[in-house]
């Protein structure tokens, strides 16, 4: 993206922008400032768990549609207050369950981590529907012999290929995995 490429879609002239951005970092600090500002907040004082697989959920759901946001997400130097207020919402709410403030950070750390590197994962995927995930794994299992690689075939046509599978329904397994991962090491911290 370019100021000039930027005003040209705007319509306008690339140095009216400069009217309103200083750069063009302080544009990308915007737009992903914009992006934290659509993702529902967690409430402190509300069950830690509930309101962090909620933001967990919403995050996802913004990101998918705003799929080049996700890089920039944590990149930016200069954050904004939709960005601020979305991170001390969260911090907040691990230390008002009385997570330790060390334990309150690997959690921040691992829950963006898993969000951010699944729904860059889920983006990049060739394929959308059942049939094409069909046609895909169908493809790629043509192109070995049989017996040639057990394990992969075994997943895709047990796992992969069963009626109602959804690469979408891993995530709610993954989070759900940190989740319980976290409440054992909270449980653990309060002795």
């Amino acid at each position: 993206m370019t100021m000039r490429k930027l005003g040209t879609e705007l319509g306008v002239e690339a140095m009216s922008l400069y009217n309103h951005v200083s750069d063009k970092g302080d544009l990308l600090d915007g737009m992903v400032d914009a992006v934290f500002a659509e993702i529902d907040l967690p409430t402190p004082g509300h069950p830690w768990r509930t309101e962090l697989h909620a933001r967990a959920v919403s995050t996802r759901e913004v990101l998918g549609r705003h799929p080049w946001a996700t890089p920039l997400m944590e990149s930016r130097t200069t954050p904004g207050p939709a960005t601020l207020r979305h991170h001390d919402a969260v911090i907040g709410t691990l230390r008002a369950a009385e997570f330790p403030v060390a334990l309150a950070a690997h959690a921040f750390s691992i829950m963006d981590a898993y969000i951010y590197g699944f729904v860059l994962q889920e983006v990049s995927l060739p394929f959308e529907t059942a049939q094409e995930t069909t046609e895909l794994a169908n493809a790629i299992m043509g192109s070995f012999e049989s017996g040639q690689y057990p394990h992969l075939a075994e997943l895709t046509t047990e796992h992969v290929l069963a009626p109602g599978y959804s690469y979408a329904a891993e995530f709610a397994f993954g989070l759900d995995l940190i989740l319980d991962g976290l409440d054992r090491l909270h449980i653990g911290s309060e002795r």
